[in-house]
């Protein structure tokens, strides 16, 4: 890669702007507030850059972590995989009706799984939440004119404020639900199962209600027709219906009712494909636990305020680090130490904006991991270096012997870095939950490494090679 000095010059400052960006991005309140002063002195509107907290793991925010052995000896080896998925959906689902941020529920091994609830301060209350049975139920549409007046009242409440919505008569009406409950509930429903239209081969969902369900639900769709039925489970839409992979109070599941259906059977059709079908299927039929779990076979409680420690220790332990890297370049290195340094600072910057962005979990084995990485990171500087050396030593000049030190050094980086990304890899696919946080850490530290390397640092030094600072050979060499 032989640039010229525009080209070296556009690509310094691309650099130098993704740096930028990528630093407002993971700390974005300076810049915030200088917006917030500039808007109010010129009365502009200058959007502010989005304020998000990175997510952290268990060990760094406190709460409970749990293990559980599931019992699978009535279920077939082929139905295991299946059974455990399924259970996973539920304890997903229902610690996140108790308001628990960021659960982690994670399937290991063939029966073992492992729920993480950061923020959580009560094992016990943990539990409860994952060993109590959901609640099934089915709604039906209110009165035309209730629903027509909940519709009018959210209609009227767009675009306004807290403050201005709360001044607003009965403004609670907007949170009302246009269906209401029935007496009809899970504990009536026998099975739910899925099949096949044998015209159209759309997945279709049949139901199959117990004798004192079946009365009660062709009561209920006999006074219903031509209108819909929604399901819940736990207070919540029973499918994410507006696709945004969260389930929330403006999903609503309603599939309509034709005609009154007797005899306790009845048939869902409509959904998009058979995915779905199942995972509603699934849920339908989550009246508890697919299998037994017992108490769990592990238990942690780690306070906030450890887990605050542990953040703050590695936070300092990380900059103490890269301050002595930053040293060592400059000592042994001089100029080309320098410019390593800020390439090094990108890098960091760079890494953390795509944890942010992605977001990536951090937890300490996580942060241990991207430490790796700076250390691999120095490493490829330290190749480039020590050719470029080599190349000066026999007389060449210092841009050449940047430009030929980078194309020698490149097999060695190469190879090192893919046989320790070999090794991440491995780590990540086949270690618990711990493990992969630090090989995905370390994965995605060494990818960014080699482009800060290869890229980011040859720029910064071919760049200043072509200055006048390339005719000083002494602070090269």
């Amino acid at each position: 890669m032989n640039m010229t000095n525009k080209k070296t010059g556009f690509y310094l400052i691309l650099i130098i702007i993704l740096a930028i960006v990528a630093g407002i991005f993971c700390y974005p309140e300076p810049y915030n507030k200088m917006i917030d002063n500039v808007n109010s002195k010129y009365n502009w509107k200058i959007w502010h850059f989005p304020a998000t907290n990175f997510k952290l793991g268990l060990d760094l925010q406190g709460g409970v972590h749990l293990e559980y052995k599931a019992d699978l000896s009535q279920t077939g080896d082929k139905d295991k995989a299946e059974v455990m998925e399924g259970l996973r959906d539920i304890i997903e689902r229902r610690v996140n009706i108790f308001g628990v941020t960021e659960p982690v529920v994670q399937v290991y091994g063939e029966d073992r799984i492992a729920v993480e609830l950061p923020g959580v301060e009560s094992i016990e209350d943990a539990i409860n939440w994952i060993g109590e049975t959901p609640l099934l139920e089915f709604g039906e549409e209110k009165s035309q004119e209730e629903i027509d007046a909940i519709m009018n009242k959210r209609k009227e409440l767009q675009g306004k404020t807290l403050e201005e919505i709360q001044k607003i008569d009965n403004w609670q009406l907007a949170l009302d639900s246009p269906y209401k409950g029935t007496e009809l509930t899970g504990r009536y429903l026998k099975s739910a199962s899925l099949n096949f239209d044998q015209t159209t081969y759309a997945p279709i969902i049949e139901l199959q209600f117990d004798d004192e369900g079946a009365k009660l639900f062709e009561q209920i769709t006999e006074r219903n027709i031509g209108k819909t039925l929604a399901i819940y489970l736990d207070g919540k839409s029973i499918v994410d219906t507006d696709g945004d992979g969260k389930i929330t109070d403006a999903d609503i599941y309603a599939p309509r009712v034709d005609e009154k259906i007797p005899g306790g059977k009845a048939i869902i059709t409509g959904q998009k494909d058979v995915k779905e079908a199942k995972i509603l299927v699934q849920r339908l039929n989550q009246g508890a636990l697919p299998v037994p779990l017992g108490d769990p076979i592990a238990q942690k409680k780690i306070g906030p305020t450890l887990g605050a420690i542990s953040l703050n220790n590695s936070v300092v332990a990380g900059l103490y680090g890269i301050i002595g890297i930053i040293i060592f370049l400059v000592l042994f290195y001089r100029f080309p130490g320098i410019m390593a340094s800020f390439a090094l600072i990108i890098y960091c910057l760079i890494v953390l904006a795509i944890i942010k962005l992605i977001p990536v979990t951090l937890t300490l084995a996580g942060i241990g991991g991207l430490i790796l990485s700076v250390g691999m990171a120095v490493d490829a500087n330290v190749l480039i270096f020590s050719r470029m050396r080599e190349e000066l030593a026999l007389g060449k000049d210092v841009l050449t012997s940047i430009i030929e030190g980078c194309n020698r050094a490149w097999p060695s980086i190469r190879d090192g870095n893919f046989t320790t990304l070999i090794v991440a890899l491995i780590l990540y696919f086949l270690g618990t939950s711990f493990i992969k946080a630090f090989a995905f850490a370390l994965i995605l530290g060494i990818l960014i490494s080699m482009f800060s390397a290869m890229v980011v640092s040859r720029i910064f030094l071919e760049f200043f090679a072509r200055s006048k600072v390339g005719k000083i050979k002494g602070l090269w060499s």
